[in-house]
């Protein structure tokens, strides 16, 4: 897909000159096809036929040439377009290498520090809420804020901004206090009721199927995503919309799967029965309600 994809770019590069300068700007094609046609788009295909040396010449090239890519559209504001394909690219490259290498995604390599699973100690219901209330304001700030204004400023610079509807940033606002609001409820819930945190290095000692967990099994996640969507409604950046699904994507596929072992490892059967009745993203009625 990979090399396909950058053969049919080259072809609209030559022929195309919307293509050319929206992806490349004011630099040379001829000299930039040079080097990306057989780095990337010849190493590419040979790494899918078999020849897996040839992954290591294209990985570290698209590496190199995104972040050239989005250094250039920083520094002039052009090339908005090539640089997001390039970024798209080398996280595909970094994906596909990590396949070849391993033959599976090592996402436990990512559970370290406050992402390891420990249970919290024992302590207060005090002390958890407070806790609790510390990691709510971290994540906020960092991942609710910051990178979203940042993320935004990066789509102005490139030329990207795409114009909101009006009615589109008060929907957004609508997600942000319902997203906001769930996971504040989510939160109290397990610090109240599972003597922990919603940081897995400070998990709930009891399993908490009460408050919203009765009716989804992640609503944490479920506000999180509609906080970040809500955030790019706001903000009238496609960019941050694309940023908070893409997170969800990783959690989904990356972070869950970890999470729901050790809760079944904790909890055994108990944890089997309330994931067949909790659906996990989309909220339903309970068949049975917790004791």
């Amino acid at each position: 897909m990979q090399g396909g994809a950058g053969a049919l770019w080259w072809v609209g590069v030559f022929t195309v000159p919307g293509v050319r300068r929206a992806t490349l700007g004011g630099l040379d094609p001829v000299l930039i096809a040079a080097f990306d046609v057989p780095l990337f788009v010849c190493a590419s295909l040979l790494a899918a036929v078999g020849l897996r040396w040839a992954a290591w010449i294209a990985v570290p090239w698209t590496l190199l040439v995104a972040l050239g890519m989005a250094a250039y559209s920083t520094l002039t504001g052009l090339a908005g377009w090539g640089a997001v394909a390039m970024v798209a690219a080398a996280l595909g490259s970094a994906a596909a290498g990590v396949l070849l290498r391993y033959g599976r995604v090592p996402s436990e390599r990512l559970l370290v520090g406050p992402f390891a699973f420990r249970e919290a100690e024992r302590t207060t219901d005090r002390r958890n809420l407070a806790r609790t209330g510390r990691q709510l304001a971290v994540f906020w700030v960092c991942f609710l804020a910051l990178l979203p204004l940042a993320i935004a400023a990066i789509e102005a610079r490139w030329g990207l901004r795409i114009a909101f509807p009006v009615p589109l940033g008060v929907v957004g606002g609508g997600c942000f206090a319902a997203g906001s609001a769930l996971g504040i409820w989510s939160a109290l819930t397990m610090s109240t009721r599972g003597a922990g945190t919603p940081l897995p290095s400070a998990t709930a000692r009891r399993l908490v199927i009460a408050g919203p967990y009765r009716w989804v099994r992640n609503p944490m996640a479920v506000a999180g995503i509609a906080q970040g969507i809500g955030v790019g409604c706001m903000l009238g950046s496609w960019m941050v919309v694309v940023y908070a699904l893409a997170g969800s994507c990783v959690w989904n596929w990356v972070i869950r799967p970890h999470e729901e072992a050790d809760l079944l490892e904790r909890f055994g059967a108990e944890f089997d029965a309330y994931a067949r009745d909790v659906a996990c993203w989309v909220p339903r009625r309970p068949r049975a309600l917790p004791r």
